[in-house]
């Protein structure tokens, strides 16, 4: 069972994680995710690359408040033998409560996020296993008292296609939500020099509650001609996004590694992101990326406006990114994870 409190629809770097995962190892484990229902739209009960899901909750944005506890209760009617938790929040409070619902499961806790909250000590003692998508999550671990194995996020590099740029388009992937500093990038764009922007435009894909104040935002800063909120678009049509894009910018205020940067440098983007977190593990300053610091609009201006003006520099980011992302693939990161699960259960 893989606990993950988002999921399809609403996509980053941890959800692509649990999905790609369990796409790779469904012939082997018999599995099962538990995650937030979210909206009434979504099904309680559904199916994706022949892994079964469940949604819990009312289908409404609390959702995600009560996931620990009806995640734990699910888990208790479905008697599973491994419990993985995918990202430390609300999943990993799961897997603490879980420990009373299914106390013979064994617990296994990926960490994906560099936050620190005062149950963070408490929900990574709770796991057998730790693994760490970064050597930083790596150190928080070990920060409380805890051995962890690093296994990065990956990427199916046979999904993302060739095909030409489309001159001066910025792209951004993830869920909409403060952390992703989807605000600072709309403020970045809006700043850039009149005749630049204009040459320009803004793709936002993705989905989640802070939406509809973006594209409030957007209206504000009178760039809705320029910028376009797609909502969710779904793998692998979401690679197009990515391989018709000449740069891609997140302006992460905090990420554990950033599974959307690789993807961007391995459809050949010349990448704009932030110094914080895991996220200078993937991402060399002005070798294979430009990095900002976090909520510096005046900082991302000048990245966008460098890669869209200095067209040798963003062809030479490109290429050492698209290089630099061969390194992933998410069937040998899902052989890594499988790994994992035997020693939990020997």
């Amino acid at each position: 069972m893989i606990l993950s409190t988002f999921f399809t629809p609403f996509r980053s770097g941890a959800e692509a994680c649990v999905e790609e995962v369990s796409r790779v190892l469904k012939d082997r484990y018999d599995i099962t995710i538990i995650t937030a229902r979210l909206r009434h739209d979504l099904p309680k009960k559904d199916s994706l690359h022949g892994v079964n899901v469940i949604r819990v909750g009312f289908g409404i944005p609390f959702d995600k408040w009560l996931f620990p506890f009806s995640a734990a209760v699910k888990a208790h009617a479905l008697h599973p033998v491994i419990i993985h938790a995918v990202l430390e929040t609300f999943a990993g409070l799961a897997l603490s409560f879980c420990r009373m619902t299914v106390p013979k499961a064994r617990k296994l806790l990926t960490l994906q996020t560099t936050n620190r909250t005062f149950l963070k000590k408490h929900v990574i003692r709770s796991a057998d296993r730790v693994t760490a998508i970064s050597s930083v999550l790596q150190q928080v671990a070990q920060s409380y008292g805890r051995e962890a194995v690093v296994i990065p996020n990956g990427l199916r590099l046979a999904d993302i296609p060739v095909t030409e740029k489309i001159p001066g388009r910025i792209l951004f992937v993830g869920r909409l939500e403060k952390m992703k500093g989807v605000d600072v990038l709309l403020k970045a764009f809006a700043a850039l020099p009149t005749l630049a922007r204009e040459q320009a435009s803004l793709r936002i894909v993705g989905d989640g509650s802070e939406r509809s104040a973006l594209e409030a935002l957007a209206r504000d800063l009178k760039i809705t001609d320029r910028v376009s909120f797609l909502g969710y678009v779904p793998t692998p049509a979401v690679y197009h996004e990515f391989a018709e894009a000449e740069i891609f910018c997140g302006l992460s205020r905090s990420e554990a590694l950033g599974n959307v940067f690789l993807e961007a440098q391995a459809a050949r983007c010349a990448v704009i992101a932030t110094k914080v977190g895991g996220i200078p593990d993937i991402i060399k300053d002005r070798a294979t990326g430009l990095l900002v610091p976090p909520d510096d609009a005046d900082g991302a201006r000048n990245a966008i406006e460098t890669c869209l003006i200095d067209r040798s520099l963003a062809m030479k980011l490109a290429a050492a990114g698209k290089f630099h992302a061969q390194e992933y693939d998410w069937r040998s990161i899902a052989e890594r994870y499988a790994e994992v699960y035997e020693e939990v259960l020997s």
